[in-house]
């Protein structure tokens, strides 16, 4: 599979989203499955001490290469199942190797992060969790989310978070499709994000923007009706079907920046 990087204007970021909606309209229950099946399965290795947390980190690089493959098999009229999980631990040693270590570096890497968020914020950010998973007092958690380390904490987990996802966002998909090594492969969706960085910050607005009008706009119509206490209900559903159309447009970013066997028309469809 030839790949040939490039650079794509910045209203594509919104095309993403749209083409990822449409993938989505196709096999909503197929794609929303595979979603749930993942969160389930994230509660359950959370439940597994220590190595558990483990365990989920690694998964994540799977998760994006797994949807990926879904949307092109949606796109060729099939329906997705749970092996588009396993599917890239299939193909040779060297590539399964290859993605077994790129899990291995992003789980270690997230948790430095959290390591070093940790200690900047010096706990503040722990201590609000405990305090709202005990009921406190509202007083007590506003008087504890003031604190002014949590600000940086919060910066620091954001930042470094977002920095580490630039070399993880098309590693997976450029191992298992052309067949990268490891440091390839980190390089090559490096460049990739940052020659269509406006096409990437455009998507990112735009999906801070819709969850952000979704919130609000739930939050609006369930206080006017007076149902305020069926929010989180609304919301489970809705963020299931957000996540579900956000990991079905990450295949659109990929093709988008290398056109990977994929018709050159696809995304003005």
């Amino acid at each position: 599979m030839l790949l040939h990087l490039q650079t794509v204007p910045a209203r594509n970021g919104l095309l993403w989203i749209r083409h990822g909606l449409n993938v989505f309209r196709r096999k909503p229950m197929a794609l929303a499955g595979l979603f749930s099946v993942f969160l389930f399965t994230a509660f359950v290795l959370l439940m597994v001490p220590a190595i558990g947390v483990v365990l989920l980190l690694m998964s994540l690089p799977l998760l994006s290469l797994g949807f990926m493959l879904a949307t092109h098999q949606v796109l060729q009229d099939q329906t997705p199942t749970m092996s588009v999980y396993i599917a890239p631990l299939k193909l040779t040693r060297e590539r399964r190797n290859a993605q077994l270590q790129l899990c291995g570096i992003y789980a270690l890497a997230t948790l430095l992060i959290s390591l070093l968020s940790q200690w900047i914020d010096g706990g503040s950010f722990d201590a609000l969790q405990r305090l709202a998973a005990d009921g406190a007092p509202a007083e007590q958690i506003a008087a504890a989310a003031a604190n002014p380390q949590l600000f940086w904490g919060a910066v620091s987990r954001l930042g470094l978070a977002a920095l580490l996802s630039v070399p993880f966002w098309h590693a997976p998909a450029l191992i298992h499709w052309r067949g990268q090594g490891l440091l390839q492969a980190l390089f090559s969706s490096t460049v990739a994000l940052w020659r269509n960085r406006a096409a990437f910050a455009w998507n990112a607005l735009l999906w801070m923007a819709i969850v952000l009008s979704l919130g609000l706009g739930l939050g609006l119509l369930t206080s006017l009706l007076g149902i305020g206490q069926i929010l989180p209900l609304l919301a489970v559903p809705m963020g299931l079907l957000l996540s579900t159309v956000f990991y079905a447009s990450l295949y659109f970013t990929f093709v988008d920046c290398f056109m990977s066997g994929t018709p050159d028309d696809l995304l003005s469809k």
